[in-house]
């Protein structure tokens, strides 16, 4: 008798570590993420999330808010300053101020960048290029760019277009 509550309890446990063990590298608690694409734009990228939620999760949000979905997706998108911008049911955009490093002039370095999860479809746009990856939880190398066109600033002690005298 002993023996076979033994070998119940064994069934039982692994039945419930098995949705564990299949558990989706794109998959964050009740988000399927489908895409992740970033916009450079001076020192700011500008993040847009594509994701599905599970059905019984979306009657909870009704009751009680999108304040855990939002929780969720910062931990996914793994930046600590991401300001939520608009969330939905399906989809997210945030903004991540100073996301790259500026050289000045108008030049800029958004540096690689690691998600906790894996994204099946990542681009990263920059006013110059574009970069696309597929099944990958990181930016790899990063990525060097120049501002969207605006005019870069004198240097400084410059006045208009004149050339500094040394």
């Amino acid at each position: 008798m002993r023996a076979g509550a033994i070998v119940l309890i064994l069934i039982l446990l692994s039945g419930m570590t098995l949705p564990v063990l299949a558990a989706e590298d794109d998959r964050y608690g009740y988000i399927t993420v489908e895409q992740v694409q970033i916009a450079l734009d001076n020192g700011t990228a500008t993040i847009h999330v594509d994701y599905s939620v599970d059905e019984g999760t979306r009657f909870i949000f009704f009751l009680f808010g999108k304040q855990d979905l939002k929780n969720k997706l910062m931990k996914i998108l793994n930046y600590h300053d991401a300001r939520m911008n608009r969330i939905d049911l399906s989809s997210a955009d945030f903004t991540v101020e100073e996301a790259a490093h500026s050289y000045g002039n108008g030049v800029f370095w958004y540096p690689a960048h690691t998600f906790n999860i894996v994204v099946p479809n990542l681009s990263v746009h920059s006013p110059q290029a574009m970069k696309n990856f597929t099944q990958t939880n990181r930016f790899p190398g990063g990525m060097g760019y120049f501002a969207d066109g605006s005019p870069a600033p004198p240097p400084e002690g410059a006045a208009g277009n004149e050339i500094p005298h040394t």
